[in-house]
């Protein structure tokens, strides 16, 4: 058995001597070439990426050329809320800095690809000029606060979009550096130490890992609620809030081949009143700040506490940093995930209308001009705009004589509606992998469009093509699509491979479990077209198919299509 790892990581020796997370980072942006380790590592907090292309980093090393070095630049926007001003000022971002493309995150987010290390200053002061912020949208910090897609009118969805933008202004880091190196802003004296730099919140050190918050109803899980460090569901009687269920230790990050590695649901522990869930959520925030692993960062997430410390102690600490005595979390209803595709009344006189968008990348290419469309849409009819967490768009605030124009306007640019799409794809998920990031193992946004494809032609062929059926893609183990809650997920595993699993939840409220190991991309349609054919003759009345495969169990589904493959033979 492997050592454990007590010494700090060295990344923490980073954040120790970076007199509140300014290092080198503004020298460095005036000299060529890559950024140091140590810029890099700092670079996350201020909301950006360092990466290389990786389809012409072999090629280029043969010829003795250096890795083509790009940044990705993320803006934080709580619950995913644009404005229309704000959406075309993004928009405009894309030339001017990135790569002509914008892309939707599972977090509600925004991101750029392709920034130039001398345009990144102009990019992230173009983001700030439209009133959102890249602060804290990546590093070792409370990430961009997940809510609700829904812009719906009344008190419930107001509500809850109000207290993400709560949580997510109380958890911003407060360090001058973020002014000074982007905005122009007065240098403030660090100190030789930078202790004059200690954050109010998150200390010297800041947190051992990146921080997940997202908030909740349970008629509307599209958040994957359970899939957060801390994850909150506001619960109501009628109008009126009651208060929110804490729960506590989420997370779906994994290490392929550490058994200590594993997703996580988190835990339903604590019940706040609607006057403390600001306290309650800096509780959470400083337990883990105090408690998480700094020594070991595939290991130093809040879900890793929890089964390290137990419940018991998890709920005894918790109280001391709430001071007093918390209520355990309340019953809830069923959770449910609601589909905000297509046309969809607001509740005040006004329609908003859910767009479908492959791997939430907004861009014009020579059969769609989807980024053309929806930045004519947006400026033509003053439309806000909702990022959702299945990386779509929903276009909001339309008023009902303008709903005709705006779809003719899509189409005239050759933008898919929801209706136009099959079922599988509205509920699939895909994240960058290659070429930009630099943990893929192998594809997934570019093979989602041909994979749902050719998935969908195998439920089709056993009747079952119109099934809502969760699927989600990931280049790597570490889950920024979410693909363990999925009724099936497909894990990068090796260049051209993947793990499938089998058997979460629609509703995000299990953790599916690996099929099989090392399938090749070719063979993945195969195989479910196999496990379809199954589900189609034995599932029960209204029975999904996550559900059905969990209630038969993997070593039963193994079982089955090792009896089908050895007939085929």
């Amino acid at each position: 058995m492997a050592q454990k790892r007590t010494a700090p990581s060295a990344v923490e020796a980073i954040k120790q001597e970076s007199k509140g997370l300014r290092g080198t980072l503004k020298a460095e942006l005036a000299e060529p070439g890559a950024f140091t380790e140590a810029a890099h590592q700092l670079l996350k907090f201020h909301g950006a990426y360092e990466q290389f292309d990786r389809d012409t980093a072999t090629a280029r090393k043969k010829q003795g050329l250096e890795k083509e070095y790009s940044v990705m630049v993320r803006a934080k926007i709580p619950g995913g809320r644009v404005t229309a001003a704000q959406y075309l000022a993004l928009d405009t971002l894309a030339d001017t800095c990135g790569n002509g493309s914008l892309r939707v995150t599972t977090r509600q987010g925004i991101q750029y690809h392709g920034i130039l290390k001398g345009d990144l200053k102009a990019a992230i002061a173009g983001i700030n000029d439209s009133l959102l912020t890249t602060l804290g949208a990546c590093g070792d910090v409370v990430r961009n606060v997940m809510s609700h897609p829904a812009p719906i009118a009344d008190a419930k969805h107001r509500r809850l979009e109000e207290d993400a933008r709560r949580i997510s202004e109380r958890f911003n880091w407060t360090s001058g550096a973020y002014h000074e190196i982007w905005l122009d802003g007065e240098p403030v004296d660090a100190g030789d130490d930078g202790l004059a730099q200690e954050d109010a919140i998150y200390g010297k050190l800041y947190l051992p890992r990146k921080f997940k918050i997202g908030i909740a109803l349970p008629e509307d899980n599209s958040v994957d609620i359970l899939t957060h460090d801390l994850g909150i569901i506001a619960l109501f009687e009628g109008d009126e809030l009651v208060g929110y269920n804490l729960a506590l230790g989420g997370g779906l990050g994994q290490t392929h081949n550490r058994e200590d590695t594993f997703p996580r649901l988190g835990t339903p522990l604590v019940f706040v009143g609607p006057d403390d869930l600001i306290r309650g959520v800096e509780a959470v925030v400083a337990l883990q700040r105090d408690h998480g692993n700094r020594a070991d960062r595939k290991r130093a997430r809040l879900k890793y506490v929890l089964e390290d410390k137990g419940i018991p102690w998890v709920r005894r600490t918790l109280e001391e940093y709430f001071g007093g005595l918390l209520e355990d979390a309340r019953p809830m209803p069923a959770f449910q995930v609601a589909d905000h595709m297509g046309w969809q009344e607001q509740g005040d006189g006004r329609w908003y209308l859910g767009l479908p968008i492959s791997s939430g990348r907004i861009q014009d290419t020579e059969t769609v001009r989807l980024r053309t469309a929806l930045r004519t849409v947006v400026k033509r009819f003053a439309v806000d705009v909702v990022l959702t967490p299945e990386q779509d768009i929903i276009l909001s605030n339309v008023e009902p004589s303008d709903r005709t124009d705006i779809e003719d306007e899509l189409r005239a640019h050759g933008v898919r509606l929801a209706e136009d799409i099959v079922t599988l794809d509205r509920w699939t998920l895909a994240c960058p992998a290659l070429p930009t990031c630099g943990l893929a193992l192998t594809e997934a946004e570019r093979v989602r469009d041909p994979m749902v494809a050719a998935i969908h032609t195998e439920m089709e062929r056993h009747g079952i093509g119109a099934e809502a059926v969760s699927l989600r893609i990931t280049g790597c183990p570490n889950g920024c699509a979410r693909p363990p809650t999925a009724e099936i997920g497909l894990v990068g595993r090796m260049p051209g491979k993947y793990a499938v699993f089998v058997g979460g939840s629609f509703e995000g409220t299990r953790l599916n479990e690996k099929l099989q190991d090392k399938v090749p991309e070719a063979d993945v349609p195969v195989l479910l077209g196999r496990l379809f054919g199954l589900f189609a003759e034995q599932r029960e009345h209204g029975e999904r198919f996550g559900d059905f495969c969990h209630r038969l169990g993997t070593q039963a589904l193994a079982d089955h299509l090792n009896a089908m493959a050895e007939a085929a033979e």
